[in-house]
């Protein structure tokens, strides 16, 4: 082989490596439907094993054991980060983070994502009216689902300076008595979010839904990063990065 196809063969087999890098391969977007789905099969599980453990150790066949019966939604509830697991192929638990389109040099767009399970909130709700609601995330425990964005996308965020990020809800928010039953509701939360260090008024549009014992609640929301003072990384193969992007929460909230 001459040593100009060596050059080729080279060439072509890192362009490969590159697509098999940083190919978009993102996780996809917060979906109430997928959390759930994912909430009831994760219990069904857990009763499954905790019911064939008990028979074995009676010597008795295992039985199904029914999910306990709703109480309705009134009470204080807070976000219960056992439940679940948190990964980028199968994020079933808790999480807070962002998406963010990005052009990479010889490959085309890509998603950048990030998120960190390292979040703790807490709602109260009298009949079916959501009174106050907070959540907040620990950025400094950020990660993306390309490891080697990590570094500059807390850099940008400026962890060490800028440690969380938290939504207070300011309005409250007439659930309605679908709520209460277990039906999926959809609403807008007004609050403040806090991003950087900076806060700025929001209206969130959520979705939520009882199952069981847990309020399952997802929603996004498109921000501007430097309404909130972020810088966008950059990087040599990076060829843009957009100023906007969409913040997404999964969250998993259980009775205190």
């Amino acid at each position: 082989m001459t040593a100009l196809g060596v050059l080729a063969v080279l060439a072509l087999g890192a362009g490969a490596a590159l697509v098999w890098l940083f190919d978009d391969d993102s996780p996809p977007a917060v979906s109430l439907e997928a959390a759930t789905a994912a909430l009831a099969s994760s219990t069904t599980e857990g009763e499954a094993d905790a019911a064939t453990t008990t028979a074995a150790a009676q010597g008795a066949p295992a039985a199904s054991t029914p999910a306990p019966a709703s109480s309705g939604i009134a009470g204080a509830w807070a976000v219960d980060t056992s439940l679940g697991t948190f990964d980028y192929e199968a994020a079933t638990g808790s999480f807070a983070g962002f998406r963010i389109a990005e052009e990479l040099r010889g490959i085309g767009s890509a998603t950048a994502v990030g998120r960190t399970p390292a979040v703790s909130g807490a709602l109260t709700i009298e009949g079916t009216t959501l009174r106050a609601a907070t959540v907040e995330a620990d950025m400094t425990a950020l990660t993306t689902n390309d490891s080697r964005r990590d570094d500059r996308a807390l850099g940008a965020l400026e962890v060490q300076q800028f440690p969380t990020a938290n939504f207070v809800l300011t309005q409250p928010i007439e659930l309605g008595e679908a709520a209460a039953s277990g039906s999926p509701v959809e609403v807008t939360a007004m609050g403040d979010l806090t991003i950087h260090g900076v806060a700025r008024p929001v209206q969130l549009p959520l979705q939520a839904q009882l199952s069981g014992e847990t309020i399952v609640v997802v929603g996004s929301l498109p921000i501007t990063f430097s309404d909130y003072g972020v810088e966008t990384p950059s990087a040599q193969i990076v060829l843009s990065v957009e100023d906007h992007g969409v913040m997404e929460v999964q969250l998993l909230f259980t009775r205190q």
